[in-house]
């Protein structure tokens, strides 16, 4: 079973790329929290492709709409924006949708439409003859199904399944705001061979979080050092051009995090954390703090000097032993190029006949890493959620339990 988070607070999603709509569900929100779809679409805005000239030629608009777990007396504001609307049978259905509304602890329901969908493309990797993509999940996925699966956009294998993600990551990121202000954000730092020449762990903080992330929205692509992204821009292009992809590395910080949170051992917050960041599509790497830099470095330059006031610097990058120490939540984490691309390779069918691979039809990102922030900022969210849940239910352990 594939679930996001957990057991405290957890994510569930269901939807191929080419199917009729992506839905969620979100378990174990607390009640009270107020939720505007307004504050939730602009995430989505920045994970949907089309939403940046570096990603795929695939535009879709992906408006959300949520159908439960949230509730307010003024109806008028509760069910204010979205229709959803269907036609079975000959016979047309329209109901609406909830706009704002404060979580009831019940599951919330959402749903995203796909519309903009071209599956005639995937009609080469059709069957037990169809052809494997280097890379990609065809073979693999196809004898795991028995045959059986949706090869249209990569199935439930695309990058579009994480629209859950940054749904039940946007919930949990504006629970997280209004109990303790916690803000997170991401930055690319490394595209190909071009790497930035500072790092969102060493500049972020409460004060500059909302300027930070409106120079973040502003840039060529989504990085705080300008110059790199105005050159990784251009290397993207020129990659495409080529046919080819383009690896890459995003940083990703909260900030405003408690301390305390998360376990020692077989589920601390860096194995959860390590495990939800690096199971994304494509990813092939996750670091906490200095990451690999640490193996060179001897422990009198490594540990971090602490005072009555905390630790004076960020190695650890907030966390050590598993449980987080206040300090910003830093993650590094490297995406491998777009296994899909334009030039031809070795490969064999799915009956395992060799090949000279082409593609003939599609559309793909020659930059995973683009897009991916806003999906790792909202599992990041998803996990801390989680933990603070996990430790407020251990915290009143043994405390009496009164109703008047």
């Amino acid at each position: 079973m594939e679930i996001l988070g957990g057991p405290h607070y957890a994510v569930a999603g269901a939807g191929e790329s080419h199917g009729p709509a992506v839905t969620t569900i979100i378990h174990g929100c607390p009640p009270g929290h107020q939720i505007r779809r307004a504050e939730v679409q602009p995430f989505l805005d920045r994970r949907r492709p089309g939403g940046n000239k570096h990603g795929t030629p695939r535009n879709e608009k992906d408006k959300v709409v949520f159908l439960s777990g949230l509730y307010r007396d003024d109806v008028d504001v509760l069910l204010g924006g979205s229709t959803l609307a269907v036609n079975v049978d000959g016979a047309s259905f329209e109901t609406e949708g909830y706009e704002d509304g404060f979580t009831t602890g019940e599951p919330i329901a959402a749903i995203v439409l796909s519309t903009s969908k071209k599956s005639g493309d995937y009609t080469q990797f059709t069957g037990p003859g169809g052809e494997v993509r280097p890379g990609h999940t065809d073979l693999v996925k196809y004898h795991q199904s028995k045959g059986f699966v949706d090869i249209r956009g990569g199935g439930r294998s695309s990058y579009r399944s994480t629209i859950s993600d940054v749904i039940g990551g946007s919930v949990a990121r504006i629970v997280l705001q209004q109990l303790f202000g916690v803000r997170i954000l991401s930055s690319i730092s490394q595209v190909g061979s071009l790497r930035t020449k500072m790092n969102l762990g060493d500049t972020l903080s409460l004060e500059n979080a909302e300027e930070t992330q409106r120079q973040l929205d502003e840039a060529e692509i989504p990085s705080i050092d300008a110059e790199f992204a105005k050159a990784a821009g251009e290397a993207i292009k020129e990659t495409r051009r080529r046919g080819d992809s383009l690896g890459a590395a995003v940083e990703v910080v909260a900030v405003g995090v408690p301390p305390l949170l998360g376990n020692p051992l077989y589920q601390s917050l860096k194995v959860r954390l390590m495990g939800a960041l690096g199971g994304l599509n494509a990813v092939q790497s996750c670091e906490i703090g200095s990451g690999v830099d640490v193996v060179e470095r001897t422990g009198s330059d490594n540990n971090d000097p602490i005072r009555h006031d905390g630790y004076q610097s960020n190695t650890h990058g907030g966390l050590i032993g598993g449980i987080t120490t206040g300090n910003p939540l830093v993650a590094r984490v490297g995406f491998k190029p777009t296994s899909t691309i334009n030039l031809p390779q070795k490969s064999v069918t799915k009956n395992l006949r060799d090949i000279d691979f082409e593609l003939a039809k599609g559309r793909h990102d020659p930059c995973v890493g683009v897009r991916a922030g806003v999906t790792l900022e909202s599992r990041m969210a998803i996990e801390l959620l989680n933990s603070l849940l996990a430790y407020q239910a251990s915290a009143h352990a043994g405390d009496p339990i009164n109703l008047f």
